[in-house]
């Protein structure tokens, strides 16, 4: 008779792992073949944003079992909501081209899940490769100011970080997903307000671990305007008035002066029409606890809109 498998060495049915990508071919390779190894053996769903450098025929040859999916456009982060309808699993794991999950991390991560049923998602601890070291972020998840109860596994989080966590379906189909006005750059910020808003919980779990080799193909610059812009989108979409001006008349002391900043804000002004018909400021029990995270985003080196 055949030994039963350990646990840690079975697949695992509940977890969907969603990758976006675009040019970045041998990136993608390597996570990749780094998530066809787990033990898990999740489902792998890789939304292609118009890539040019032969990225879905890549993967069609060396992981036929990876749903490609090419929306035949650039869809930034709302390229995860088109992969989330997909996603037949209770719980879906983000990872970014240049980053991947190690094993054991998604099974504990379901694990979490299965446990805390008021729990939208967990969000891991970041590696970076090759040399090996917490990425400086991973301080501040995991000494979090967030007041949260209890129950939560871990310090509760205002925020979450897409490349590094573990969501529950439902409450992300429920939140309508990652808003396409943002595309790109700090969008999850406005997804975890609208998931506290309807009574959902986030959390860092230390047991979990994603690694990231930092991709050198990026726009730094282009990432800073975005995610400037985004910023000052999400502050005026859901904070309330006072709060919205603290934390605008702080980045405009304190952002270099220089045109890429200029940019931000000029795009971000051109989105007044729009921010103020869906502008729904937070109730006040959630304000409270984005307030507390006011002082540490000002403190944080991860959050420099530098580049």
């Amino acid at each position: 008779m055949n030994a039963r498998a350990p646990d840690g060495d079975r697949p695992d049915d509940r977890v969907t792992v969603v990758v976006i990508t675009r040019n970045r071919r041998d990136e993608l390779l390597r996570t990749l073949g780094h998530l066809a190894r787990l033990p898990e053996r999740p489902p792998v769903i890789v939304v292609d944003n118009l890539s040019s450098d032969g990225t879905p025929h890549a993967i069609r040859a060396a992981h036929p079992d990876v749903a490609v999916l090419e929306p035949r456009r650039n869809t930034g982060a709302v390229g995860r909501n088109l992969a989330v309808r997909h996603v037949t699993t209770p719980y879906v794991a983000f990872c970014d081209d240049d980053s991947w999950w190690e094993p054991g991390s998604l099974r504990a991560a379901a694990d979490l899940l299965d446990g805390c049923t008021a729990l939208a998602g967990v969000v891991a601890r970041i590696v970076v490769e090759p040399e090996g070291v917490e990425d400086p972020v991973v301080d501040e998840l995991r000494n979090s100011p967030v007041p949260g109860p209890g129950w939560l596994p871990g310090p509760a989080l205002g925020s979450f970080l897409a490349a590094a966590t573990c969501l529950r379906v439902s409450a992300f189909r429920a939140a309508g997903g990652f808003d396409a006005r943002l595309w790109l750059g700090g969008e999850e910020e406005l997804l975890a307000t609208d998931l506290a808003v309807a009574g959902w919980w986030l959390c860092f779990a230390e047991s979990l671990v994603v690694h990231h080799a930092p991709s050198h193909v990026r726009d730094t610059t282009g990432r800073r305007v975005d995610g400037l812009r985004n910023t000052l989108w999400y502050t005026w979409l859901r904070r309330p008035l006072p709060a919205a001006m603290r934390r605008t008349w702080y980045l405009l002391r304190t952002v270099p002066r220089d045109g890429a900043s200029l940019r931000a804000f000029a795009e971000a002004a051109a989105g007044l029409p729009w921010l103020v018909t869906d502008r729904r400021p937070v109730p006040a029990e959630v304000e409270r606890r984005l307030a507390v995270l006011d002082e540490a985003q000002r403190r944080s080196t991860a959050r420099q809109y530098t580049g």
